[in-house]
């Protein structure tokens, strides 16, 4: 079983990629700033609930230093009220585990779906009609993966979800691609934030796409 250290664990995906790491007994370090907001059914004997800040490399170091994995899903779906700490998580995340040398645990970042390329040319971020809070988050993702692109030094991983991402049913499939969207036969994009989940903690016990992004859909 993997020791995983979780930032954004009390976020609408962050909480289900807990449940899920727990479920296959893996070890949690929640890395949380208000310990608080964690509900009690997510607490369990292979969770440690620790005070901390994705912003503050130190903290990363901390958390990161006996762990296998860092899972972060900061800026997961959580609402404009994320925006401004996407990409600064990118690289405070990448700054802490720097310090740790060769001892650095693998990074595995939730991302957007705004970058991914559409059957129809362009990006999923071009879309008529977009809210502008949205394409703020989309562009905020894209800038992230960009400098996770740049990065050589750390094992990373950025995943993106389909375009419609939203509380459903775990099924425990999914479909992958690299840079392209996922649809179906009609068109449609979509994966719940369960089977999201499922996806990352695949990713954990068997890497499969260091050092580049992957998106899944249903």
């Amino acid at each position: 079983m993997a020791r995983i250290a979780l930032f954004g664990a009390t976020g609408h995906i962050g909480s289900r990629i807990l449940r899920e790491a727990l479920s296959r007994g893996h070890e949690v370090v929640a890395v949380v700033r208000d310990p608080g907001k964690l509900e009690r059914t997510d607490q369990g004997t292979r969770l440690t609930v620790r005070t901390g800040d994705v912003l503050s490399p130190e903290s990363v170091a901390e958390a990161a230093g006996a762990a296998d994995v860092v899972v972060s899903a900061v800026g997961g779906g959580d609402g404009p009220g994320h925006l401004a700490t996407i990409e600064p998580a990118a690289e405070s995340l990448v700054a802490g585990l720097r310090t740790l040398g060769d001892r650095a645990p693998r990074l595995i970042a939730v991302g957007g779906a705004g970058s991914l390329r559409t059957p129809g040319g362009g990006q999923v971020w071009d879309a008529d009609g977009l809210p502008e809070g949205v394409l703020q988050i989309m562009h905020a993702h894209g800038d992230a993966l960009e400098f996770y692109r740049g990065v050589e030094d750390i094992r990373w991983t950025n995943i993106s979800p389909a375009a419609t991402i939203e509380p459903g049913i775990r099924t425990g499939t999914y479909r992958t691609a690299l840079d392209d969207l996922v649809v179906d036969d009609e068109g449609n994009s979509r994966i719940s934030m369960e089977d999201y989940a499922v996806a990352v903690l695949d990713e954990v016990e068997n890497p499969r796409h260091l050092r580049e992004r992957f998106t899944v859909a249903d």
